[in-house]
Parts: structure tokens; C-alpha cells; sequence
């Protein structure tokens, strides 16, 4: 009878309680996880990485997931021929079946935890900014909305890419706006020298419609190193979904940094075009705090966007407005959400929105308002 668990499957299998274990030192040791593992491993093995994947020009992560279902077709009929060829082994080819499946997992998972996924346990982003996270008032929210509306109309205005509609059309092809952004967090790496590197370039998801399905603008993936952006998406939201998952792959895995931090490299482009994307994404963020909190006070912000800025929100909202609710969006949401739980983010996809309180403690700074 053949043998059923071999050396190597012990070896592999061995990788869950390393994962484990440097999970458990990352919760426990913030020192560990951001100046043993973020500072050191990570930042080594991310730009390594990504600077190999980064020479092919499609997303490898997406034809991976493209092959899957035809990959997994071939390993179940592979493994039912032997079922019938082989019925003297039976049960040794089940039990090895499933053992192997056991070691896809722990392989799967240690390359997780030692490809970005001990990052969730790293100082915030405002350990480096200096910034000052605490409540802010309703008056704060107002200024703050208020002056990003003016500077996005300002923007606005200067922007004269638009299709027949009079919609917010951008004027760089993907190459150049990789270049671009790669600029510019070059440029903030300046002030912020935790987020200095070498990477590979942002993709452009061939599928993107079909990302749009499932209600997603972009998606980083640790295990080739590869921040993939969605480019069916409105043209104005490009720029900044192209640097939030630029921040991921910088080591910045929680969703408001990664908006912060977008927003940020937007802010010190030289393109009107990033300025504008990261303003209106910081806008509609605003925006949707002042509405639930004062909606005369939102309205009365309202009346000072300008015709374009309306003509790309109201393009905006038709389009997510087909994928909406549908079986695959919601069930999308739901798996994103429970990741984000269970990544240290205990705010689920509402975490998307604590963007604001960085937003919000820049702009005090800027203004020189201190807390009492």
C-alpha cells in the first residue's frame, strides 16, 4: 500500500503554526510588526516582487483567477481517472487527495501572512503624519467640506477633457498615468520616507466590467505583489483608485489609510487630473458625513458645485446604480466585510469612511486649529 503522508507534506503543513506563530507576535508586538516585519521583511520581499511581476504588463493575479475554474475541471477529472484506473487505491488516493488539499491551504495562508497580511498590525499611518485623531464638530465637518468643494470646482474648471455629455474624461492613456502616479509618491515619499521604495506599476484589469459586478474599483493582491485597478469605472475615479492600491502595495493595508494616503499623493501630483479624482474622492466622503449630520448644511455646500463636478457625481451614481443590490454585489460586500473584520479592521467596510478623521485632522493642522 502506498504511503499516504510523506515528508514533504509534513514540511508544508508545518507552515500553519509559522503563520499562526507570526500572527500572534504581530497582534501581541507592534514593534514586531512594523520594525522586524513592515520596515524589513515586507518592504524587501514587496518591492522584489513586484519589481519581477511588474515587468509583465497584464495582471498575472487575474489570469490566475481566470484559469481557476478550468484548473479545478481538470484536477477533479484527473482525480476521478484515477479513482477508476486505480481501484485497488482507493482510499489511499482520497486520503492523499485531501491531504493535498490541506497543503494548498497552508501554503495559501503563509504566503498571505508573510505577503502583506501581518501589515493590519503595524502603526497607523498617523504614528508618521503626526496627525491628531480625535471628535470633531459639526462646524469642522461644514469647513472642511466646504473648502474641498471649492478647490474640486477650482480644479474643475481647469479641466477641459469631457465627452458629449460635459463628463469629467481623462486625457492620459494607462501607461501615463501610471508614470504619474508613480511621481507622485515619489514626491510624498519626500515628506513621508516610510512610503519610498521601488515597485512595479499599477494594471489595468482586462475584466473590469465584470469587476464592477461585484462592486469593486480595485484589489491588491500580496501574493504577486500587484495593484490592479478596475478601468471601466467613471474616468474621474481612476486616478485615485489607482493610488489607493499603490498604498496597499507600500505596506498600508487598512482601507482609510489607503484613501488617506491616495488622497495625499493626489494632492502633490503635477496633474490637475489627480488633484481633481483625489479632491472629489474626499468630497463625496465629506459629503456624505455632512448629509447625515446636517442636511440643510450639505445642501448649502451643494450649491457651490460646479456643472462638471455635477455632470461626474450624476455619471458616477448611474453607473453603480446597475450593479446595486444585485446577488453578486451583496454577497461581495459580505466576504469583504468579514475579511476586513477579521484583518484587525473591526469596522468592516466602514472603515472605508474613517478616511474623515484624517481628512479632518489635516485640515485642523493646515488651519491652526488645536483641541482643547
Amino acid at each position: 500500500m502506498k504511503k499516504v503522508f510523506t515528508r514533504r507534506h509534513k514540511i508544508i503543513l508545518g507552515l500553519v503554526p509559522v503563520s499562526l506563530l507570526l500572527i500572534f507576535l504581530a497582534r501581541k508586538s507592534v514593534y514586531f510588526a512594523e520594525h522586524i516585519y513592515a520596515k524589513h521583511i515586507y518592504k524587501l520581499l514587496s518591492q522584489l516582487v513586484s519589481l519581477i511581476t511588474g515587468l509583465i504588463p497584464f495582471s498575472i493575479a487575474e489570469l490566475i483567477i481566470a484559469a481557476l475554474p478550468i484548473i479545478f475541471i481538470l484536477l477533479i477529472a484527473f482525480f476521478i481517472k484515477k479513482l477508476i484506473v486505480d481501484k485497488e487505491n482507493r482510499k489511499v488516493i482520497i486520503a492523499r487527495s485531501f491531504i493535498n488539499i490541506l497543503c494548498c491551504l497552508s501554503i495559501i495562508l503563509f504566503s498571505y501572512t508573510l505577503m502583506g497580511g501581518l501589515n493590519y498590525y503595524r502603526y497607523t499611518f498617523s504614528t508618521y503624519s503626526g496627525l491628531e485623531i480625535r471628535q470633531s464638530s459639526l462646524e469642522e465637518l461644514y469647513s472642511l467640506t466646504r473648502s474641498l468643494a471649492l478647490e474640486a470646482g477650482s480644479y474643475r474648471d481647469g479641466i477641459s477633457s469631457v465627452d458629449e455629455n460635459g463628463v469629467f474624461v481623462l486625457s492620459q492613456s494607462f501607461s501615463q498615468l501610471r508614470r504619474t502616479a508613480a511621481k507622485a509618491y515619489k514626491i510624498l515619499a519626500e515628506e513621508y520616507p516610510i512610503l519610498g521604495g521601488y515597485y512595479g506599476a499599477p494594471k489595468p484589469v482586462i475584466m473590469s466590467k465584470l469587476m464592477s459586478t461585484t462592486e469593486t474599483t480595485g484589489i491588491f493582491i500580496p501574493f504577486t505583489m500587484e495593484a490592479n485597478v478596475n478601468i471601466d469605472i467613471p474616468d474621474f475615479t481612476i486616478p485615485h483608485t489607482m493610488l489607493h492600491e499603490m498604498a496597499h502595495l507600500r505596506g498600508f493595508m487598512r482601507e482609510d489609510e489607503a484613501n488617506f494616503l491616495a488622497y495625499k499623493a493626489g494632492m502633490v501630483s503635477d496633474s490637475i487630473e489627480f488633484k481633481y479624482s483625489s479632491t472629489m474622492h474626499a468630497l463625496i466622503h465629506a459629503g456624505n458625513a455632512l448629509y447625515r449630520k446636517s442636511p440643510d448644511l450639505y445642501f448649502e455646500i451643494r450649491d457651490l458645485y460646479t456643472e462638471g463636478m455635477i455632470n461626474d457625481i450624476r455619471n458616477h451614481s448611474q453607473y453603480w446604480a446597475q450593479y446595486d443590490d444585485t446577488v453578486i454585489s451583496t454577497v461581495s460586500n459580505k466576504i469583504n466585510d468579514t475579511y476586513l473584520k477579521a484583518n484587525a479592521q473591526t469596522d468592516g467596510v466602514e472603515s472605508y469612511g474613517r478616511m474623515l478623521d484624517l481628512l479632518l485632522a489635516e485640515y485642523r493642522k493646515k488651519q491652526g486649529l488645536s483641541g482643547e
